[in-house]
Parts: C-alpha cells; sequence; structure tokens
C-alpha cells in the first residue's frame, strides 16, 4: 500500500492503525499516483480554529474504490494531552475510511494500543457502570462485544487493585536471560544455557551486585515492595545452588515483610526438580509459572521444545506436591503444528490439571523468530479466532474470569493475549505493570524500569543492558538505572 502522509509524521500511529487493518499488506511511504496506485491512502492532518480542533482527513483507495472520510476534535488540556487527542483523531479516521471501503472490522475495533483496559478503566470511572463502559467500546471505538466485556472485566480488577496501593509502593522484578534451548516464537533476550553456559556465573554475580546496591536504595528512600516476579528467559534454568543463593540475596538485601505475592517462572517442566522446587519453598515463592506453551508433543517438536506433553504432567504433579499457593500455566493460540482441536485439547487439560491461573497468549510473529526466518507453517487468523472462542468460555464454565489483557505488534489476527484466574487468585505483579499502577523496579540483563507517576499520570523508563555478557562487563548502566530511580523518590513535585 502507497502512504502519502500530508501535515504530520505520525508514522507510529498510521502503521498500527494499519496493521490491524491490513496486517500482510506491505506499506510504502511517497506520493501516491491515484490513477497508477491500486491501494494507497493520503491521510492528511491540521490544526484548525486558532489550534483548538485537530481536524483529520483520509483517502483510501482499494482495488478501484476510492472514498474520502474526515474527522474532527477539540484539542484541549496540556501539550502531551493534545498530542494524545491529535493520535485518536488520526486513527480513529483511518479506520474509520477502511471500515467504509473494505467492510474490515477486527475485533479491537479502532483500538491499537497495547492496553485496552486503561480505556475500558477510563470509561469506567467516567460513566459508572460496566454496562455503560461497554458500551462505549462497543459504540465509539466498534470494539466487539466479547471483547469490550474481556477490557472492562480487566479494568474493573487493575481499579480494584489500584486501591491497595500508596504512594510509595513499588514491584521489583529480577531477570534471568538464559533457557535449555530457544523456542521457535520467541525473541526475548534469552541464550541457550548449552551454548552460553560460561555467561551463568559471572551474570548472577553482576545480578548480586545490582540487587544489593538496589536494595539499599530501596531501605532509603523508604519504598514499599508489594509485588515480586521473577522472569527471563527460564529461571529455573538455574541450578538449585544458583537459585537459593540468588534468592537468599534478595530477601537479605530487600524488605519483603509486605509483599503480597512472589512469583518465579518454570517455564519449562524439563528445568524442575523436586530440589528447585524445595529451594523456591523455602524462599516462600507463593506462585509458580509453568508454560507449556501446548499439550501436544507435535507442536511441542514444531517449536523446538525437547520436552513432551507427559514431562509437564509430571511437573505438575511435582508442583502440586510441593505445595505452593499459586501455579499459573501459559498457552499459545496459534503456535506451528496448532489445530483448533489440538489447542482445545491442551486447554481442556490445562483445566484439568488445577491450575488457579490460566493464562491464554496469542502467538506474536516477532522479529528474529524462528517462525518468520524459518517460515514456519502457522493457522491462520480464522483458525486462531476459532481457538480464542473456545477458551473464553471454557474457562469461563470452569470459574475463572479474565483480570488482566494486554495485546502486542504482529498478533495473529490481532486479538490479544488475557489472564484467567480463579475468584482471589489474581497475580497483582501481571496488573500492576500491564494497567501501569506503580513503578517497576527491574534487576538483570533486558530490565526495563518503570517511574510511576500517578499524580501526574507520567511514566518514565530507563533500561539495562540488554545481553547478559554487556550486563556484566558494564556495571555503570545498572547503577545510572538506579540513580534515575533514585532522583525520581527524592523529587517532591513529581507528585508519586
Amino acid at each position: 500500500m502507497k502512504l502519502e502522509l500530508v501535515g504530520h509524521q505520525e508514522t507510529y500511529v498510521v502503521e498500527q492503525t494499519l496493521l490491524a487493518l491490513f496486517p500482510e499488506e506491505p506499506r510504502i511511504y511517497g506520493p501516491v499516483d491515484r490513477s497508477a496506485d491500486s491501494r494507497w491512502a493520503v491521510i492528511s492532518m491540521e490544526d484548525r480554529d486558532g489550534g483548538e480542533r485537530c481536524h483529520v482527513t483520509t483517502e483510501l483507495g482499494w482495488d478501484g474504490k476510492a472514498t474520502p472520510y474526515s474527522c474532527s476534535v477539540p484539542l484541549s488540556g496540556s501539550a502531551y494531552e493534545r498530542e494524545g487527542q491529535r493520535r485518536r483523531c488520526l486513527g480513529m479516521c483511518i479506520f474509520q475510511t477502511a471500515r467504509i471501503v473494505t467492510g474490515i472490522s477486527p475485533a479491537w475495533g479502532s483500538l491499537t494500543g497495547v492496553r485496552p483496559a486503561k480505556i475500558a478503566a477510563r470509561a469506567l470511572t467516567e460513566l459508572g457502570s460496566p454496562q455503560a463502559a461497554r458500551h462505549r467500546l462497543e459504540q465509539v471505538y466498534f470494539v466487539t462485544p466479547p471483547r469490550a466485556r474481556l477490557a472492562v472485566e480487566a479494568a474493573q480488577a487493575g481499579l480494584k487493585a489500584a486501591e491497595t496501593l500508596g504512594p510509595r509502593d513499588i514491584a521489583l522484578y529480577i531477570g534471568i536471560p538464559f533457557c535449555p534451548t530457544r523456542c521457535a516464537y520467541c525473541s526475548f533476550v534469552s541464550a541457550s544455557v548449552e551454548k552460553t553456559f560460561a555467561l551463568v556465573p559471572p551474570y548472577l554475580e553482576a545480578l548480586l551486585a545490582e540487587l544489593r546496591a538496589g536494595g539499599e536504595m530501596l531501605r532509603r528512600l523508604g519504598l514499599r515492595v508489594r509485588a515480586f516476579y521473577m522472569g527471563g528467559g527460564t529461571p529455573t534454568t538455574l541450578t538449585a545452588e544458583q537459585l537459593e543463593t540468588l534468592l537468599a540475596e534478595l530477601h537479605r538485601c530487600v524488605d519483603l515483610s509486605e509483599c503480597e505475592e512472589l512469583t518465579v517462572e518454570a517455564g519449562r517442566p524439563d528445568t524442575i526438580t523436586p530440589e528447585k522446587l524445595s529451594v523456591l519453598r523455602r524462599a516462600e515463592v507463593t506462585r509458580l509459572s509453568i508454560n507449556p506453551q501446548t499439550m501436544e508433543d507435535a507442536v511441542l517438536r514444531a517449536i523446538g521444545r525437547r520436552h513432551s506433553a507427559e514431562d509437564i504432567l509430571t511437573a505438575m504433579e511435582q508442583v502440586s506436591a510441593a505445595g505452593f499457593d499459586h501455579v499459573n500455566m501459559d498457552l499459545i493460540a496459534g503456535l506451528p503444528e496448532d489445530t483448533p482441536a489440538g489447542f482445545r485439547r491442551s486447554l481442556e487439560r490445562c483445566l484439568e490439571l488445577g491450575a488457579d491461573n490460566v493464562t491464554v497468549h496469542t502467538l506474536s510473529l516477532k522479529k528474529g523468530s524462528r517462525i518468520l526466518t524459518e517460515g514456519l507453517r502457522i493457522p491462520d487468523a480464522d483458525a486462531v479466532g476459532e481457538m480464542l472462542d473456545f477458551a473464553d468460555p471454557a474457562l469461563r464454565s470452569a470459574g475463572y474470569a479474565p483480570y488482566y489483557l494486554y495485546r502486542q505488534k504482529y498478533m495473529s489476527g490481532s486479538f490479544e493475549n488475557v489472564g484467567w484466574c480463579l475468584p482471589g487468585c489474581e497475580n497483582l505483579y501481571n496488573i500492576y505493570i500491564m494497567e501501569e499502577l506503580c513503578s517497576i523496579l527491574s534487576f538483570g540483563a533486558g530490565g526495563s524500569t518503570k517511574m510511576v507517576d500517578r499524580a501526574g499520570r507520567k511514566i518514565s523508563r530507563v533500561f539495562n543492558a540488554k545481553y547478559p555478557k554487556e550486563y556484566t562487563e558494564r556495571p555503570e548502566k545498572w547503577q545510572s538505572n538506579l540513580d534515575a530511580f533514585a532522583a525520581f523518590y527524592e523529587t517532591p513535585a513529581a507528585g508519586h
């Protein structure tokens, strides 16, 4: 599709909107030739009425059909707020034009952001009822009723969690960027331990140094840790001794007396042993996340895992015997070689295993993943939709409710990831990070520290070095990030 932007360079909004509408359509920027180009769009934006109103016009050409459509919105508030209003107007205008010309209307309508529950939360606050909030999503943003319901339910969980947070409450994250092998869908910064075994000891040494410095900072600032999450990668790739050393240092350095949950990802069943589970229980870990992604052996082979579905059953038996308070299981809809029937069997088996949290992801086609580089065969959007359409009622009928959701780029069918749980079993960390309710202090390679000023509605981020080797060799980077975090909480005017 040929794209011509007039009066602006809002390529991100344009790309995200078109990606949801035309995911496989290549996009080229340049002057449009209406007589020669078969698929094109001219998207104009300007401020009118002395800068008090934004006006957008989109003219879309699609295989011989061409239609112009215009949107106009008032501008108010700060420069930041006005910028958001312009971008929402731009996205809505593109969406409406495409909807008229092609009849395409994705499940999430005109919403393109990562966090649709934020818009639902705003609607709940302004309108006062779930029914009214759902109606706004359906009528204003053209979200389908099932997705509007998901967004409002996640927003309700987020608003409830926010009520318990004080201005100096935060969450902690530790990243372990190692896995037994690399999955075909993965684009995270994670290394195969069998190829990078020598990196693990120096990485842990650097991580412990960062943890000590961070713990001292938290004590000095009087910050209260409410949730802890260790992810990756696969943290249980570490040996039992390494896990014990790391978690003992966490408890020594950080006051966790008011931390409501400690979650550790044990995503790969081939990394789980009774000895490691014993270490985690002694470290007061309350929640374990087992991430089979599928219970179909053919799909496990396709994504490059070296374990079987039977190994997952064995791991769950060990986890159950260890007595963790909560257990999560992850599934992905749309994996290579999977089918709606296969996904259905996987979900039914997870429910039989008794996990009180089940997270249903939609495959996201990340650049650099083997799915793209090797051209692996994946289900189409209709098949993925069928998988998700089964998951929603199946989980509800088993007593689960959605409590957080988010979307990603390049998702099959432009769908969503949803966390489901039994009543009272919510993973607060997931709510905090997805709804951006409090600051997240991250340790380790690839860590993203998020500083949330709830009063001023502003968010700042700093990032650790991306790769394990770089992280171990550049302690000055994580130290500067800790300094930025401390400065944020030492600024009286920040409003947190």
